[in-house]
């Protein structure tokens, strides 16, 4: 997997690329966490729950299924979040199924369950260039850790800022743009 440093980059370059005035401070804390939130899975490892298993490491919580279930909660949320249940919808989703599609482009594990609860089959991307990280805190401060940063920083974060660069420039120029007025009869 990615580590919890990368999952976020995704949800930040939308947020940052396009703006408080579409995606406000709450919605982009609710995105980043969205993102990292399947990786609650791994407290399932002291229970006893195997990797394999549904239930187990990138199961069901790494799932369409399980984006779905947070961008629906999030969109019920949209209040709180200061915006419109579509945009909460939407910048959920994004940021909860992005961590799966990560996943997906790692050289370790067993795949990911995206299909569940239809399917408990396990998927990889075509390419898997992001190096794995390892989980718990000791092995990740060796210098296998350093080599996922580095991964991370290309196939993730470099990615990611041209994402977000892209989005502000469009968004800057879309807010330049002359808007239409509208016209009352007579008037020329």
């Amino acid at each position: 997997m990615p580590t919890v440093l990368a999952h976020p980059a995704l949800p930040l370059a939308i947020g940052l690329g396009l703006g408080r005035q579409i995606i406000s401070g709450r919605l982009l804390a609710a995105g980043v966490a969205a993102s990292i939130l399947p990786d609650v899975d791994v407290l399932a490892f002291p229970l006893g729950v195997q990797y394999g298993s549904a239930f187990g490491h990138r199961g069901f919580t790494h799932s369409l299924a399980f984006a779905l279930a947070a961008a629906l909660v999030g969109g019920g949320c949209h209040r709180a979040l200061r915006t419109r249940f579509s945009r909460a919808f939407l910048f959920i989703l994004a940021s909860a199924a992005s961590h799966g599609i990560l996943d997906a482009f790692t050289n370790g594990g067993l795949g990911i369950a995206f299909l569940w609860p239809f399917s408990s089959d396990r998927y990889f991307a075509p390419y898997q260039v992001i190096e794995v990280s390892p989980i718990g805190i000791s092995r990740f401060l060796t210098s296998r850790g350093l080599s996922v940063l580095e991964s991370e920083l290309v196939w993730v974060w470099a990615p990611c800022v041209v994402l977000g660069v892209g989005l502000a420039l469009i968004s800057a120029r879309l807010s330049r743009a002359p808007r239409a007025t509208a016209r009352t009869p007579g008037s020329p």
